[in-house]
């Protein structure tokens, strides 16, 4: 798939779930088998930039006509599996929570109301359709939500520095950028929810990390049990210097503090979610940099 521009597209973080092929019915299963035999496959920044050159045109295509078909694709112990991008029901998610993000007058300037309520009536529409209907992305601009972390082990932390791309790009490369990840069996996901909201709700009585953990949990719920779970830091390491990345443990982090919970030390929580919440708010505070 061509790029739409070379472009780097910050600023998102991404928690992603690979099904087996054999989670998916056919004839589904065998076009991502086929699919995945290309040569080209997608980036997440194809898919970024894909979705943004929806919204250049006037009016705005906030959420795209038809489904999209492409996918990230990886090989779990010899078995193949794929993460749909569902572009479409991503769009009409995102519509959703747009509402509650802007203030209305920004929000009738960006997207019409006109072409919101069209939009909604049709999300309405395809939900009766299709009430089963769930992502195998999620997307988060500025921040990777504490939550998150409490999937993922920091053993299971890969960081690459990344390329500068050649002189002027007289090699014709652009280089290769940063990357940080983590990506853990869906087994291992599911066990840490339930072992982190234990904690939680033993220390805790109520809380915006146990309410995230919540609705996380639900959605792992949802998918093979033979999964894959990928938090991908994405357009986030634009953002910070290769040095922050290198010393960003934020898994190390949470488990530490969940831990220290658990012991009923609440100083070494408390530590814990300092530096997590220090470390998160530097970022988010660029989103409204000059």
């Amino acid at each position: 798939m061509p790029k739409v521009s070379s472009v780097t597209v910050p600023y998102a973080a991404y928690l992603r779930v690979y099904e087996p092929l054999a989670a998916f019915p056919e004839p589904e299963r065998g076009h991502w088998a086929r699919y995945a035999r290309r040569p080209d496959l997608p980036t997440y920044q194809d898919e970024l930039r894909r979705s943004l050159a929806d919204l250049l045109p006037t009016p705005p295509v906030p959420v795209p006509v038809h489904e999209s078909g492409e996918a990230f694709v990886a090989e779990v112990d010899g078995v193949l599996c794929v993460c749909p991008w569902r572009t479409r029901l991503r769009g009409w998610q995102a519509m959703e929570e747009l509402a509650g993000q802007l203030p209305t007058p920004v929000l009738d300037a960006v997207i019409p109301p006109v072409l919101r309520r069209q939009t909604a009536a049709d999300y309405e529409q395809w939900l009766a359709r299709n009430p089963d209907a769930r992502p195998w992305i999620r997307t988060s601009t500025w921040q990777v939500p504490l939550h998150w972390f409490v999937l993922v082990d920091d053993e299971e932390r890969t960081y690459e520095e990344g390329e500068k791309a050649g002189a002027d790009g007289a090699d014709g490369s652009d280089g290769a950028p940063p990357r940080l990840r983590y990506r853990t069996p869906m087994v291992q996901a599911r066990r840490r929810v339930a072992r982190g909201l234990k904690a939680l709700r033993e220390a805790l009585d109520e809380g915006p990390l146990i309410d995230g953990l919540l609705d996380v949990g639900r959605w792992l719920e949802e998918f093979h049990p033979r999964s894959l779970v990928e938090l991908d830091y994405g357009g986030l390491v634009h953002a910070v210097s290769a040095e922050e990345l290198d010393e960003d443990h934020s898994a190390a982090d949470v488990a530490e503090g969940i831990e220290a919970l658990r012991d009923g030390d609440g100083a070494a929580a408390g530590e814990a979610y300092a530096r997590l919440v220090e470390r998160w708010r530097a970022v988010r505070d660029l989103q409204f940099a000059n």
